[in-house]
């Protein structure tokens, strides 16, 4: 699979000497500047230390069984708009379009950081532009009724949406009736990349539960282990 992420720092160059410092204890495949300058970081036949702990489709060593790509982009740009310019996003389309003919891999294997560790992180942010990299084959998306657009006033079935995060492949908590803590966080993961619109609305409604179980049915991730 595939993770993009953006490296929440103030430039390319810091970044790439961040990735390349052996005492920070992070690394990815990688990074792909503003300007749409493409640094190749780690082989791809590398184990590079950019997931963290995180879990996708039943597997728990993400790093092992993934490609990292970061995009240098320094988090404050997430408030204005693009966040991410037309030089980079060429550049990653490009770039995994190459990775993914290499690997057969299919469209449904790449997410975001926020996907596999929902908990934690938000990268690439609600800004990022899924739907454009659906339309060339690159990712998946399916455009919203209005009604998932909504916020809600209160949550609809938390067993329902679990089981449909869980066939796309995100790391739901073992129970799958609880409004909790890291249910609502896999589900405003969720809706950080399916449902933008939504902002950090807490709940999850009937259309928006029926827009992520038509996904699952979709695109279902192949569960497999460690």
């Amino acid at each position: 699979m595939v993770v993009l992420h953006y490296t929440a720092m103030a430039s390319l160059e810091a970044a790439a000497a961040r990735l390349s410092d052996p005492a920070a204890e992070v690394s990815a495949h990688y990074l792909i500047g503003r300007c749409g300058t493409v640094l190749a970081m780690v082989p791809e036949d590398r184990r590079a230390w950019h997931a963290g702990r995180a879990a996708w489709g039943g597997v728990t060593d993400v790093n092992s069984r993934s490609i990292g790509i970061e995009l240098d982009n320094d988090g404050a740009a997430l408030a204005t708009l693009p966040p991410f310019g037309e030089p980079q996003m060429a550049a990653l389309e490009w770039l995994l379009g190459e990775v993914m003919a290499r690997h057969g891999m299919p469209p449904e294997r790449v997410v975001g950081h926020s996907c596999i560790a929902p908990e934690r992180k938000v990268d690439p942010g609600a800004k990022f532009d899924w739907r454009r990299l659906a339309r060339r084959g690159l990712a998946v998306w399916q455009d919203a009724p209005v009604a998932a657009l909504r916020p809600q006033a209160a949550p609809g079935d938390a067993a329902t949406l679990h089981a449909a995060l869980e066939g796309l492949g995100y790391p739901v908590p073992p129970a799958p009736a609880a409004w909790d803590a890291p249910m609502q966080a896999v589900w405003r993961a969720f809706a950080l990349r399916f449902l933008p619109a939504r902002g950090a609305d807490p709940w999850a409604g009937e259309a928006a539960i029926a827009h992520a179980a038509a996904l699952a049915v979709r695109w279902p991730c192949a569960r497999t282990g460690v």
